[in-house]
């Protein structure tokens, strides 16, 4: 188990983009690694073609101030 923020961050995103890979194309038995890149690219081809925007709620300059530790200064 990972933990991540409750409002979401670019990991969340990125699990999101995953799972809908997963529950569209990937949620059967694939018999061949061919045929799971195909099945991918097909997916990709589709998603690229249809593009969703994300809202971004938490800006470069929001972070600096909330992880003041973690960044660096500049």
């Amino acid at each position: 188990m990972h933990y991540t923020p409750k409002h979401g961050s670019w990991l969340n995103m990125a699990e999101i983009e995953i799972g809908l890979l997963a529950r569209t194309c990937l949620s059967r038995r694939i018999g061949s690694v061919g045929e799971f890149g195909k099945e991918v690219r097909a997916y990709l081809e589709w998603k690229n073609g249809n593009p969703k925007s994300i809202s971004w709620q938490f800006t470069n300059e929001k972070a600096r101030i909330k992880l003041k530790s973690l960044y660096p200064s500049l």
